[in-house]
């Protein structure tokens, strides 16, 4: 496989990834996400946007969260965030404490 083959594969599983955070699971909340798999939303946020960085391109934290979530964090909690459990919230402080 070529090195652009490789590069449109990867872009569009992370295409398929997004879509399906913030289409189809909007249900799964990012601490449940950090707990079980270590990284959450704001993470791939955050990786946008130091992706962006490194290739010069100015985008601040908001900036990157806004081109992941397709909407600004404030948007994206009225809407989907709900408050985190006792449990969720230990097992988070338990991990990353």
């Amino acid at each position: 496989m070529d090195d652009q083959t490789k590069l449109e594969l990867e872009a569009a599983a992370f295409r398929r990834l997004q879509r399906h955070l913030m289409e189809e699971r909007t249900d799964v909340q990012n601490i449940d996400m950090m707990n079980l798999a270590g990284f959450c939303r704001n993470c791939l946020a955050r990786w946008y946007q130091e992706a962006a960085t490194e290739r010069g391109i100015a985008m601040s934290k908001e900036e990157g969260r806004e081109a992941f979530y397709g909407m600004t964090m404030a948007e994206w909690k009225a809407n989907y965030q709900t408050e985190a459990t006792d449990q969720a919230k230990a097992a988070f402080k338990d991990t990353h404490g």
